[in-house]
């Protein structure tokens, strides 16, 4: 039997094992935010985070999915309430190179020297009790005008 884009599967055939570790094809039924719900053949559905979609951060699953099409994922696992959690990163060859952060290099001794003037005088303000205010009792008072 082929399927089509437009076609939903038939409820509930026992043939498919969704058991974690399978791979299983699917069409995707719904796309979020949050990532993209895809119904089986035996008429479970699952969903795959949007942290699950690529190797790359993905700012938007648009990009990368579409409502209708037939896709193969990898089932993780079901969570605490039966629900398949399922990934197409998985299935994905994981790029040879991942981009690092980029190291910070020593900062300028002007930078520097102010940094440690700066949590000097923050040390001194915590142990004394904080700057005092001039004028003081360091209560305010206004003048109204008459």
């Amino acid at each position: 039997m082929v399927y089509h884009r437009s076609h939903a599967f038939p409820r509930r055939n026992p043939l498919v094992q969704l058991d974690s570790g399978a791979v299983a094809e699917g069409r995707i039924t719904r796309v979020t935010d949050f990532g993209a719900f895809i119904q089986f053949e035996n008429g479970e559905t699952g969903l795959v985070h949007i942290s699950q979609i690529a190797h790359s951060f993905v700012r938007n699953i648009h990009d990368h999915v579409r409502e209708g099409e037939n896709i193969e994922v990898k089932v993780l696992g079901r969570d605490e309430r039966g629900r398949l959690d399922l990934s197409i990163k998985e299935l994905l060859e994981e790029p040879e190179e991942v981009p690092r952060p980029r190291a910070i290099g020593r900062q300028s001794p002007q930078f520097e020297a102010k940094l440690r003037s700066f949590m000097r005088d923050a040390k001194e303000r915590t142990t004394t009790g904080g700057p005092k205010k001039p004028g003081g009792s360091g209560s305010t008072s206004t003048k109204r005008k008459k």
